[in-house]
């Protein structure tokens, strides 16, 4: 077959160093969109970025030739830079050190997008804590919680 077709949906997930809640509205409005672009800028698809003030949630199409890692290493650097030049008084933000990324079939890409939309009403009722959790028992992914937060 001479042509490589892909269909690589990632839903990814980080918070703000230590969780601080940092993503004001303010902040959130305009932080996101410039994600997006970063996205584009690595030839992938941000479907919808969303999350309350101390973490955000990413629906991604990713081309066949990106790695996550080097996609969210660079994601993550250019924005919380971003974030030091347009917010002065925001030196300390940072993102935390790691992040959650799990695969979605196209079949149930529009359900993750509802669920990354809904962040807010989700967290009046449920930690970021607990749904990360949730997430990678979901998954099937073995953790210690312990460690998790450390």
């Amino acid at each position: 077959m001479p042509h490589t077709f892909a269909c690589l949906l990632v839903h990814v997930v980080f918070s703000t160093k230590d969780r601080v809640r940092d993503l004001s509205p303010e902040l959130a409005s305009r932080l996101f969109p410039y994600m997006g672009g970063i996205v584009r800028e690595l030839k992938g698809a941000p479907l919808i970025i969303n999350g309350p003030a101390d973490h955000v949630h990413l629906l991604l199409s990713i081309p066949a030739t990106a790695s996550i890692a080097a996609l969210l290493r660079v994601l993550k650097t250019n924005s919380s830079r971003w974030v030091h030049e347009q917010f002065l008084a925001r030196k300390r933000f940072a993102w935390q050190a790691g992040y959650g990324a799990f695969t979605v079939s196209g079949s149930k890409s529009d359900d993750v997008r509802s669920y990354v939309a809904s962040q807010e009403a989700r967290h009046r009722r449920v930690s970021f804590q607990e749904e990360f959790l949730t997430l990678l028992k979901k998954h099937g992914l073995e953790h210690d919680a312990a460690d998790i937060w450390g």
